[in-house]
């Protein structure tokens, strides 16, 4: 697989397609509920007083499970880190929050350039995070992370949500993508992986009305993710290829190894092909 043809695959998938995550918000069940954990003391908080306001594939092609919505005067944004953690995501947010702001404004017709100061709905930040906690913190932020605690211009401070003992709509959502990773641990990246994690899950009352409901459409949505793993995992041997042949071609050029030694430097490219290499460069000297 070439690289041109794994990028395309990749934007073609990635902009067709949303993710569990952002299915399951989508609904506005589950985002009041998703609401009401984070502020149980809004009893006033409906459906209709939800304002969806993600932003999809934010400056970039690939598809992020970043959230964002509107309550009660309060910009909401969530930002999943799956099982990897990266305090990148920071930067991530910071992209999104301005991204966000900027939409708003222009929605509401709000003149950034006027002598008015304009009104803006009250941030807040959240990271949530599928792997295990081990020592990370609960707070995490853009000058402590990547300034070490210098006093700089701008700040970004994000909550960091974890599994829990509660039942609420955000560690089922948790606990859901636990048990993905058990299940595709002892099956691959298969439809059976996705289907036994999605029965665990119902045994267990974990997210099971939106998984009764929408069995059908998490498999999908899990099976193209699994697609675009595989396509990027070629992509990067196709990366490392690329990079490990032009290696041996000046190692050959240099003529200071012999073919024996540069192939422990490089294994990934067979001895056979090395002698080709060799040969194409005798023919051009």
């Amino acid at each position: 697989m070439t690289q041109t043809t794994s990028t395309q695959e990749v934007k073609a998938k990635r902009t067709a397609k949303n993710s569990v995550f952002l299915d399951l918000f989508k609904d506005k069940r589950y985002l009041l509920a998703l609401y009401k954990t984070l502020h149980p003391e809004d009893t006033n908080a409906t459906e209709n007083s939800l304002t969806d306001v993600t932003i999809e594939n934010v400056m970039t092609d690939n598809l992020y499970n970043d959230l964002g919505f509107i309550a009660n005067n309060k910009l909401m944004i969530l930002v999943e880190a799956q099982s990897t953690w990266t305090l990148n995501i920071l930067i991530r947010i910071l992209l999104y929050l301005a991204e966000s702001y900027h939409k708003y404004f222009e929605q509401n017709g709000q003149n950034l350039y006027g002598s008015r100061k304009v009104k803006m709905p009250k941030p807040e930040l959240y990271v949530i995070f599928t792997g295990n906690r081990g020592r990370k913190p609960d707070i995490i932020s853009l000058s402590k992370e990547f300034f070490n605690g210098a006093d700089i211009d701008i700040e970004v401070k994000a909550k960091v949500i974890y599994e829990s003992d509660t039942g609420d709509i955000i560690n089922q959502y948790i606990i859901f993508c636990k048990v993905l990773d058990e299940q595709r641990e002892k099956f691959g990246m298969t439809e059976q992986a996705i289907r036994e994690a999605i029965r665990i899950c119902k045994d267990r009352n974990v997210l099971k009305e939106y998984l009764e409901r929408k069995e059908m459409e998490v498999v999908t949505i899990m099976m193209s993710l699994f697609d675009d793993e595989k396509i990027m995992r070629n992509y990067g041997k196709s990366e490392r290829y690329e990079a490990d042949r032009k290696t041996a071609e000046r190692m050959i050029k240099m003529g200071k190894l012999s073919l024996e030694d540069i192939a422990l430097c490089v294994p990934s490219i067979p001895f056979d092909e090395l002698k080709e290499i060799e040969a194409e460069i005798m023919q051009l000297t």
